[in-house]
């Protein structure tokens, strides 16, 4: 018998709040993202030295993770086989803006090598991997909006293949003041069935 795979629970940060499952976690008048995230971070004990040394990107993708896979109580200090499907339309653009702004000027040249490692948008998964030390497949495309089908055919196709025991599936997207992220874990146990509809449906609450 084929197994069947269900969400087993989702997070949402847009219009500065944080929710979980639909529920409300987070919210804050601050409109200026940097301000918002810092603010959300230490109100849901996002404990990781190194979050405020990173992107933008990396700080939304980041806290939704750990927001979802805090509450999937996962085992301490032991691998994870969970692997990540992330997306976005942005890629990493907002960084490379703040890059190419270091390197514009031939009066003030001065190449970051600390906003350099985040050109690239998967980077944020390697932060996610480190901190939860997940050991499994990974990935990062970019759509021009929320392709539920893309991230269903892939999750689906790793969790049949035995490649990972849980899939951490999301839209993860920064572009100037504009950021939305919506994550979700796929896994045999949750009462929300996995399907392309379920999770346009649960993209749009």
């Amino acid at each position: 018998m084929d197994k069947t795979f269900h969400i087993s629970s989702y997070c949402h940060i847009k219009n500065n709040s944080v929710s979980l499952d639909g529920k409300l976690l987070f919210t804050s008048p601050i409109q200026e993202f940097t301000a918002f995230v810092k603010s959300a971070a230490q109100q849901l004990h996002t404990n990781y030295a190194k979050f405020y040394k990173m992107d933008n990107l990396s700080k939304l993708a980041f806290l939704a993770a750990d927001v979802l896979l805090k509450n999937a109580e996962l085992p301490v200090d032991t691998e994870n086989d969970i692997a990540i499907i992330l997306s976005n339309k942005a890629s990493s653009l907002g960084t490379d803006r703040t890059y190419q702004a270091s390197i514009d000027d031939p009066d003030n040249f001065f190449p970051s090598p600390s906003v350099f490692v985040y050109t690239l948008p998967n980077i944020c998964i390697g932060e996610i991997s480190i901190k939860h030390q997940l050991h499994s497949e990974n990935c990062f495309f970019i759509f021009d909006s929320f392709n539920a089908d893309h991230l269903w055919t892939n999750a689906q196709s790793l969790l049949k293949r035995n490649k990972a025991e849980k899939v951490l599936c999301g839209w993860v997207d920064f572009d100037d003041k504009n950021y939305e992220a919506f994550l979700y874990l796929v896994e045999e146990n949750g009462i929300i069935a996995h399907s392309p509809n379920e999770i346009k449906k649960l993209y749009r609450t």
